[in-house]
């Protein structure tokens, strides 16, 4: 791609994003051509349908969540660099309120028209990767593989839907990482 081509279509997802945070899905694709700064034709040759803008936003933001895992296992033990990363990951769901149903459904169905995304395996991969570094560092269970602890994201996000609420999303991210370490006979 031109290295214009380029910068209209990071412009174009960037502006979609914040559109979509304020105003949903339905959020018009005039005033998003207009705030990246290029016409609706430029938006409709990146992106053909509103969906595939939507998701494609998405993807994008779920790549830089995604990189993020790399850098907070290089600073903490793996059980807490995970812990942290699913509650930015909880955080990133809470903002992105108005493609929750959307988002939903990219992450527990695979869709197969929109297999060149990959947000669902983006996100199963960086699960994958902390819960391996996890495992091999003794701090994290075997038994549970990247599939559950996403499904049981979505159970903690329909509990803590409300934004007011974030001592309970805190407590419950507690409750499923403790619940993923390994525990001595002791405990």
């Amino acid at each position: 791609m031109r290295a214009d081509a380029q910068r209209n279509r990071h412009a174009l997802l960037d502006a979609a994003l914040e559109a979509f945070a304020q105003h949903g899905t339905q959020a018009s694709l005039d005033a998003i051509a207009r705030s990246a700064g290029v016409g609706i034709g430029t938006l409709y040759r990146h992106f053909p349908t509103r969906e595939a803008l939507a998701l494609a936003a998405y993807q994008y933001d779920v790549q830089r969540l995604c990189d993020a895992a790399d850098a907070l296992l290089g600073t903490l033990p793996a059980d807490r660099a995970l812990r942290e990363w699913l509650a930015r990951f909880s955080q990133y769901i809470v903002t992105k309120r108005g493609m929750s149903d959307m988002l939903r459904n990219a992450l527990t169905t695979p869709q197969p028209f929109n297999a060149e995304l990959n947000v669902r395996e983006r996100i199963l991969s960086t699960v994958k990767v902390l819960l391996n570094r996890g495992t091999a560092a003794q701090l994290l269970r075997t038994d549970i593989d990247a599939e559950v602890v996403v499904l049981a994201m979505i159970g903690v996000w329909y509990v803590s839907a409300d934004p007011t609420t974030p001592r309970q999303l805190a407590r419950l991210l507690d409750l499923l990482v403790d619940g993923l370490r390994v525990h001595s006979p002791d405990h």
